[in-house]
């Protein structure tokens, strides 16, 4: 989402007021609205695999390096997108829910290697995203069914980890988002979609996004942290920190102004797919203190 030359105000206890949203929170969630949350993830990923195995061929892959055994799991990823759509749309119709259909999508990939590296970031959000809802879902049959596609998103991050050479299972506990907090992240490859969809209770935080130049990040480095096209501003004399998310935890470190964002410092205890959020609180990261974010860092062990 994109915030054309918007000033947002960070009151020192949290977020100001003024952040944009999409579909304001109007009431809490319901399991027909995780699942149609769940299903508008789903729906992003099947896209996503079947528009680039279209555009890149096996012969594509190999030529980046990649063998047939390598390209035929890739179609089978894309499958089990394509099956989790299925059965989702299917139990929100059994259950008399409106089932959300597909957007358009803008993934921004522009060869084999960036089609890989997004298939990976999308992947890790996908167990972030069904290991955050997994607390709010009340039906213990819809309950075990997303921990069943958990525990698959979980073998495709691994897998695509393993062959893009980072390590497949970095941490020992997997990151827990928030439904808004993984909104954030899909919102950035979505474009619009159909009117007909029955709202979510979600909304879409002002983008973050790593600056890295291309660097290997490792704890102790110095990042910059890019809000595009917005500024954000503390109150006079407050802080403004970056949250780290652990499920533990929230890990809280300064966070610096600088020209277009702010510059932080990796803290321990992080590797991997790791996510942040600004806010101006450190006793807590909630969906009524985050500021902006979630970016996305890839932290090397």
């Amino acid at each position: 989402m994109r915030f054309s030359q918007a000033t947002l105000g960070l009151a020192a206890a949290g977020l100001a007021a003024a952040v944009p949203v999409v579909n304001k929170r109007a009431h809490e969630a319901t399991d027909a609205n995780i699942l149609n949350y769940a299903l508008t993830l789903e729906h992003l990923e099947d896209t996503f695999y079947r528009q680039g195995l279209a555009r890149f061929s096996e012969q594509r892959f190999a030529d980046a390096g990649y063998d047939a055994t390598f390209y035929q799991n890739l179609v089978k990823v894309g499958q089990d997108e394509s099956d989790h759509v299925n059965f989702l749309t299917a139990a929100l119709t059994q259950a008399g829910a409106t089932p959300v259909g597909a957007c358009e999508y803008a993934f921004g990939y522009d060869d084999v290697a960036t089609f890989l590296a997004t298939a990976s970031v999308l992947e890790g959000v996908g167990v972030s995203a069904y290991l955050g809802a997994a607390a709010d879902i009340m039906s213990k049959t819809y309950l075990t069914a997303a921990g069943s596609i958990l525990t698959v998103e979980a073998r495709h991050s691994a897998y695509l980890r393993a062959k893009l050479e980072h390590a497949p299972f970095p941490q020992a506990f997997d990151t827990p988002l928030t439904l808004n907090e993984v909104y954030s992240l899909a919102s950035a490859f979505i474009v619009s979609c159909p009117e007909t969809n029955p709202p979510l209770p979600v909304k879409a935080f002002p983008a973050l996004a790593l600056d890295s130049g291309n660097m290997t990040v490792t704890t102790g480095s110095t990042v910059t942290l890019l809000t595009p096209n917005y500024v954000l501003q503390g109150a006079e004399g407050a802080p403004v920190y970056a949250a780290f998310i652990a499920v533990t935890g929230p890990i809280f470190v300064e966070a610096r102004p600088v020209d277009g964002g702010f510059s932080v410092e990796v803290p321990e205890g992080f590797a991997g797919q790791t996510y942040v959020v600004l806010t101006g609180c450190n006793e807590g990261v909630s969906d009524e203190t985050v500021a902006a974010g979630p970016a996305i860092i890839e932290i090397s062990s």
